[in-house]
């Protein structure tokens, strides 16, 4: 986050920021701040994660004279709590926020040990990799993405907007929700794809290798999540049990009918429970927000591309020369084939001068939903 002409681009935190937790997130705050300028100081209960993480520049060593503005605490969930009180004893200047993807539990936790929460807000930003660790960790992980800010009637409006900023500078796009509707929005939107994931992944231990042979783009999209990491989702599903197991449930509930539905598909009406089932995951899938926080749809032109270098760029630059904007891209391997498929989304408008234009130029449309 630069500017050619002046450097770094101005930051509305001006720190020090103190982040406690040099992994996959914690490190990427670091990246980030640091971009724009910011003294950031790490800290890590691991020496080895620590150092790690200062050699590739998320931050520095603690000293005894810091005095930060914020603290940004990036612990796993089950120590969440633990830190959050030390560090506000430790730093009583210092505004402490966390990025845990539970609220409630730790909040609770703390209001039972009567700690003065005056100076906490608790925030997460959904963003995040399946790969953890320092190693993993990008500046630009945060672009784009929501991050929650969980205020409260004591929150002073400087803290909330110490806070709000540093989800600012680093490209977020805060989100205001008290601790018990992010919970519960998590568990539906993150804590039980994450648990479909690996149940419908776990299928594929025992499959024979013919069958996986035959896999494609869209049981890799389902599964995409399902290599994180178990030792953090167990302590991630057992801090919000009770969102999920109400979500898991009520997913139950439609497998139980949609297995009814087929175990007898000639029974009246079954088939028109399994059309009502596909037709409403159309509507909810019309629901979720698209490119730039918008409900806009677009269309999809899958090209053909040989598995040669420079063959994606050449596609991009027959792109451009047609004025077309790729709104996403999604590529598939064709599994024993020297070519992979290039899914592009344009704006329906687009769909005819994208086919007529590509396929003039040589390009081989495999298929297009216009």
């Amino acid at each position: 986050m630069t500017d050619s002409t002046t450097g770094p681009l101005a930051a509305r935190v001006q720190g020090p920021v103190r982040i406690v937790g040099a992994g996959l997130l914690g490190s990427s705050i670091g990246h980030a701040l640091r971009a724009r300028g910011v003294d950031v100081v790490l800290d890590d209960t691991s020496p080895a994660q620590l150092r790690l993480a200062i050699d590739y520049g998320a931050g520095r060593a603690a000293r005894a004279d810091d005095a930060p503005v914020l603290v940004v605490v990036a612990v796993p969930p089950d120590v969440t709590a633990d830190v959050i009180e030390r560090e506000l004893v430790a730093y009583p200047q210092a505004v402490v926020t966390d990025v845990a993807s539970v609220k409630l539990e730790p909040l609770r936790r703390l209001r039972e040990r009567g700690v003065d929460l005056t100076r906490y807000i608790g925030s997460h930003p959904l963003a995040g990799r399946e790969r953890g660790g320092a190693i993993a960790a990008r500046a630009d992980i945060f672009v784009g993405r929501p991050w929650v800010v969980c205020r409260d009637g004591e929150t002073r409006p400087g803290d909330l907007a110490l806070v709000e900023g540093l989800a600012l500078d680093l490209g977020a796009m805060p989100l205001e929700m008290s601790p018990e509707e992010h919970d519960r929005a998590v568990a539906l939107t993150s804590h039980v794809p994450q648990l479909v994931a690996s149940l419908l992944a776990g299928r594929f231990v025992d499959a024979p290798e013919g069958s996986l042979r035959l896999a494609g783009q869209g049981v890799r999209d389902t599964t995409r999540i399902a290599a994180s990491a178990p030792e953090l989702w167990v302590q991630i599903l057992g801090a919000n049990a009770a969102p999920v197991v109400d979500v898991l449930d009520a997913l139950a509930a439609d497998l139980t009918a949609v297995s009814a539905a087929l175990r007898e598909p000639e029974v009246p009406g079954a088939r028109r429970d399994v059309a009502e089932t596909i037709r409403r995951g159309n509507d909810g899938v019309e629901r979720l927000p698209g490119k730039h926080g918008q409900n806009r749809r677009f269309e999809q032109v899958v090209v053909m591309v040989d598995d040669r270098p420079g063959q994606l760029g050449r596609l991009f630059g027959d792109l451009g020369v047609l004025d077309v904007n790729v709104e996403d891209l999604r590529l598939e391997h064709s599994p024993g084939a020297q070519f992979g498929l290039a899914e592009v989304s344009v704006v329906p408008a687009a769909v005819r001068r994208t086919v007529d234009g590509l396929t003039a130029r040589g390009w081989k449309i495999a298929s297009t939903n216009d």
